[in-house]
């Protein structure tokens, strides 16, 4: 009643045949039926079907190609590298045999025993260092500047030329003081005659006197004139002098031996009294000294031998420590410790024959404290740290008696049930080989006292042993070793693989191939 008041008819229930006519009428070609039909039969279409036999046959023809090129490319590596080949076939063999040299080897892991080279310790003398960077200095340097006000007339050095003391350097305008000169003369001349004149009276006061022929006081007025004309002559003497030592400034010369620097100064310029322009900087190059630091700790040792009146040598080295440039003698020491750095300041003096030290330039020095006699010496690269300790790997040959490394492998992978593949490698019916010698190292802690470049001198072993120098990151105490010792280089192909065959394996402690 609700929805007719509304004006809406209620929708009325779908007839079932009504349904299934509108089903039908979508199959009319006013709906695409058609379309639907011919879709279905081009698809259902016998020509257009694959014939699953055909797919399989051209998956066959693939993987056949793909065959083909993986054979030739086997072909194409053992044809190029025969050699190579070879050892992978032999490695493989012996891997499966389980005799394969170094396969119970030591080395951290690694199979084989390692490559080492070797040295000797032996008897012998080094000399115990101190080395300091120091500076070149020189003993003297002489800045030269004006004392008087004037023209330049004359420069007379060159740039960087040597001069010896007393050598004419710069000439200044004297004329001006010439005639002060004159001047003051003239003075002191004048006075010298008042002073004449007032003995002369002081003579005829006496004699008069004596004939009681003036009072005491004009005599004693007279002696007081000639007092007075004394210190007059004497200031006039002074201002000679004064005006002879200006005069002297306008002739500069050298106070030194040295070279001189850049020129500063030209003709015609004016100079002044007490200005900070320069003339010209003189450094003396013979002798010269080199200041060098030393660490307080090393300050005994070297009072020790200056207090045994010793005269310690030092060496001058270039800055790459690489060329000696000349060797001096230790002249003083500092009277104290810098606390900054903790160290005191050294001075060497150089005779600097070929001007090979240059003020100012940076050299390392080093100071030769004694020398060790007879001590035991090792090569500086046998010598290992670990943390502040030292330690050395010596190098022995066991006797004949033990078996091979190999056949130790073999008889304890046959013991400890190795696998079927290695025992069908043949190592069932492989004769055992002879025992032969084994190169083994060990730990020798030393104490070094001290070293250089190419040898160190140590307590804590004798002379005549042989040592490792190198190959240490695959050492440990008691690890099996091959020496290698230099020799001619082998091309890669004529060079054995000690893992090839248990049969081919080299023995320890010979020449590595």
């Amino acid at each position: 009643m609700e929805q007719q008041q509304n004006g809406r008819t209620p929708p009325r229930p779908a007839d079932p045949e009504d349904l299934g006519r509108s089903f039908e009428g979508q199959g009319l070609p006013s709906y695409g039926g058609d379309l639907g039909v011919s879709f279905e039969q081009h698809n259902s279409s016998p020509e257009l079907r694959v014939d699953p036999s055909r797919r399989r046959g051209r998956t066959w023809i693939w993987i056949t190609a793909i065959v083909a090129v993986a054979i030739a490319v086997v072909l194409i590596i053992r044809l190029t590298h025969p050699a190579g080949g070879a050892d992978a076939a032999g490695a493989k063999g012996g891997a499966a045999a389980g005799g394969a040299a170094g396969a119970g080897g030591h080395g951290r892991g690694q199979t084989g025993p390692a490559a080492i080279t070797v040295g000797q310790s032996q008897t012998g003398d080094i000399n115990i260092y101190d080395d300091a960077l120091g500076t070149v200095t020189p003993l003297y340097t002489v800045t030269l500047y004006s004392q008087i006000t004037g023209k330049v007339m004359a420069v007379h050095y060159r740039e960087g030329q040597i001069v010896h003391k007393g050598e004419p350097l710069v000439d200044i305008d004297p004329r001006p003081y010439q005639a002060t000169l004159a001047q003051a003369e003239g003075t002191l001349t004048h006075d010298q005659g008042v002073l004449a004149q007032a003995r002369v009276d002081l003579e005829r006061y006496r004699a008069a006197y004596a004939r009681n022929a003036i009072a005491k006081q004009q005599l004693d007025d007279q002696e007081q004139i000639v007092i007075q004309d004394q210190g007059t002559v004497e200031a006039d003497q002074g201002t000679v002098q004064y005006d002879q030592v200006q005069l002297s400034y306008c002739h500069i010369t050298a106070p030194i031996t040295g070279r001189v620097g850049l020129r500063l100064v030209d003709p015609g310029n004016t100079v002044f009294s007490g200005s900070s322009s320069t003339l010209a900087v003189i450094t003396q190059l013979q002798p010269i000294t080199v200041v060098f630091n030393v660490s307080e700790d090393d300050l005994p040792q070297v009072q020790a031998q200056l207090k045994a009146t010793k005269t310690l040598e030092v060496d001058a080295y270039d800055r790459s420590d690489s060329k000696e440039i000349e060797k001096g003698k230790l002249t003083s020491l500092d009277n104290q410790i810098d606390t900054t750095t903790g160290t005191l300041k050294f001075r060497a003096t150089f005779q600097n024959k070929n001007y090979e030290l240059f003020p100012n330039q940076f050299v390392n020095a080093r100071l030769l404290v004694k020398t060790l006699k007879n001590t035991v010496l090792v090569p500086t690269a046998a010598v290992q740290h670990n943390g502040t300790a030292a330690f050395v790997y010596t190098v022995a040959e066991s006797a004949p008696g033990q078996p091979a490394p190999d056949q130790q492998q073999e008889k304890a992978q046959q013991a400890g049930g190795g696998s079927k593949d290695g025992a069908k490698g043949g190592s069932k019916g492989a004769p055992e080989k002879p025992a032969g010698p084994k190169t083994t190292v060990h730990v020798q802690p030393v104490n070094v006292l001290t070293s250089n470049e190419k040898e160190t001198a140590v307590e804590g072993i004798g002379a005549g042993v042989t040592l490792a120098t190198s190959g240490f990151d695959r050492l440990e105490n008691g690890a099996e070793v091959m020496v290698h010792q230099p020799g001619p280089k082998k091309s890669p192909g004529d060079s054995a693989n000690p893992s090839s065959s248990s049969s081919s394996s080299p023995t320890s402690g010979h020449t590595a191939p």
